[in-house]
């Protein structure tokens, strides 16, 4: 039985599952705007809403905690640009829209973008 276990697998073991969520994250926010799949993308929106709430209160430990999970250059731009822009937004930074399918394996495609 899977109770409590809502979090997709994609198929991997739990530190490369981590690893691409932080690779996934640390592209959004270099970029602002990437194309994935719908199930990847659906995983990544609460991980980097959470980071985005932290950086809205630029602490040295949030800083920190940032930068282990975005590196150093993601999370100088979600401390500098994403914090003061949506300081006074109470969630909701991130859309989801739905693309066409890929061709080559049929994937249902989605791109996650900053509000």
């Amino acid at each position: 039985m899977r109770h409590h276990n809502a979090n997709r697998k994609f198929g991997l073991p739990a530190d490369q599952r981590k690893a691409l969520l932080r690779s996934l994250a640390r592209s959004l926010v270099v970029r602002e705007k990437i194309q994935t799949t719908e199930a990847k993308a659906k995983e990544l929106r609460p991980f980097v809403e959470k980071l985005v709430t932290r950086s809205k209160v630029s602490t040295l430990a949030n800083k920190r905690f940032l930068s282990t999970q975005v590196g150093l250059d993601g999370a100088k731009k979600l401390v500098e640009t994403f914090g003061p822009k949506f300081k006074e937004r109470n969630g909701g930074y991130t859309r989801i829209t739905k693309l066409p399918r890929r061709v080559s394996d049929g994937s249902a495609m989605s791109q996650i973008e900053f509000v």
